[in-house]
């Protein structure tokens, strides 16, 4: 087979996050086979979580929540809690559930409930930076970082905070905020504060920090911690996130945002939440419909599937993995994220646009200041799409050829 050389030439404006909902333009006649380009639209660009559903329909009606008219009519929870719009049981299903998988220390903490930890990391900016400075504190992540932290960071154009870019060039005097993804979002390494000095504070995201993403090497025990409905159960549209904080007076000053911000968090998702975090700390202790085994069977299986198909072509890679020891399956492991961080290593100057003209909507790595030859692309769809993404990631690399290797990946 000849190996075709592409270069393509930056044609396009950069994707916007607006844009990026859009159908790619219509491929040019480049000699690749017009059935690239034929089916539906691939959107990998965001996490949704729904390749775990198969397992919770299996659940049937074990976790279905009736709620009367009359129920949760009050803002009020419990007026004595630092979190007072809280549901009692929903505090105690997140405790258990930490206390089952082993990932985060909840004891003499506090916790914050929040619409997502979208909401919950505005309210931990505020909480660090308020009452404010003659200056604005200056925010930072190692790249990659996550792609939505500089705008969620500029969104409200604050005086007390604003984004400076990646830790490991930064250099600026005076107080700052490190935010610290752990699995990272979109690489899936695991990895610690880069800039290490004593003015900074620290927010570390645990997203991803469950036994179907990574192996549970030791109890996450920082300040502030992030944690979501979406990636934990793949209860996305409940919109519930919660914080593990440490000082108490950080708390009260995130519950204050919330509150200020939306008058606390729905009543009726926190009960739904709650009654699911709850089956799967029971699930955990069973051989049969334990979720954390149904949901890292399926990330091996996509990973293996996807490497596989990467290994036929050296046009694309993927970063390698080391094996660890998960403490709450008593096993080694390798991870299998939530997202691939796909390189191409062909002379393919934009990878995102590329793909985009074969229906893959997938998140550029310049969004997360890194290089624009990379692209996140979801492991989290359902099996439909997920299958038809393999399929046509295959027949691209029959198609254009094999590029140069990379010694990092594989």
């Amino acid at each position: 087979m000849t190996t075709m050389t592409m270069k393509m030439a930056r044609e396009e404006p950069a994707v916007s996050h607006t844009s990026r909902y859009a159908l790619p333009t219509e491929p040019k006649d480049n000699g690749t086979r017009s059935n690239l380009c034929s089916g539906p639209l691939i959107l990998l660009s965001h996490g949704d979580p729904t390749g775990f559903k198969p397992f919770w329909r299996s659940v049937g009606d074990k976790c279905k929540v009736t709620i009367d008219s009359c129920d949760f009519m009050s803002y009020l929870t419990d007026v004595g809690k630092v979190c007072w719009f809280l549901e009692k049981e929903l505090e105690e299903a997140i405790r258990q559930l930490h206390r089952t998988v082993g990932n985060a220390a909840t004891d003499d903490r506090y916790i914050v409930v929040g619409a997502g930890s979208t909401q919950l990391f505005q309210a931990a900016l505020y909480a660090l930076t308020s009452p404010g400075g003659p200056e604005s504190v200056n925010v930072v992540s190692a790249v990659p970082y996550y792609s939505s932290y500089p705008e969620e960071t500029n969104f409200l154009r604050s005086a007390l905070y604003k984004w400076a870019g990646d830790a490991y060039t930064f250099d600026k005097e005076g107080p700052y905020l490190e935010l610290v993804t752990m699995p990272n979002n979109p690489d899936g390494q695991v990895r610690g504060p880069v800039v290490n000095r004593n003015d900074g504070k620290l927010i570390h995201d645990l997203a991803y920090y469950w036994p179907q993403y990574t192996p549970i090497t030791a109890q996450a025990d920082y300040d502030i911690m992030l944690f979501t409905f979406s990636k934990s159960t793949g209860h996305a549209g409940s919109r519930i996130g919660w914080a593990v904080v440490k000082d108490k007076d950080v708390a009260i000053k995130m519950t204050k945002y919330i509150e200020l911000n939306s008058i606390g968090v729905s009543r009726e998702s926190q009960h739904r939440a709650a009654k699911i975090l709850c089956a799967v700390s029971d699930s955990s202790q069973c051989t049969g419909a334990n979720f954390f085994q149904y949901g890292k069977s399926l990330m091996a299986e996509r990973w293996t599937k996807f490497r596989e198909v990467i290994s036929r072509s050296r046009l694309f890679s993927l970063p390698k993995y080391m094996e660890e020891y998960c403490q709450f399956s008593g096993e080694d492991s390798e991870p299998h994220p939530a997202f691939a961080w796909l390189k191409c290593n062909n002379d393919i100057e934009d990878l995102e646009i590329f793909l985009r003209r074969y229906k893959i909507m997938g998140r550029g790595g310049s969004l997360f200041g890194s290089d624009p030859t990379l692209v996140r692309v979801s492991m989290l769809g359902d099996e439909e799409t997920f299958n038809l993404f393999l399929e046509r990631v295959s027949s691209i690399q029959d198609t254009i050829g094999n590029g140069n290797g990379n010694g990092n990946y594989i």
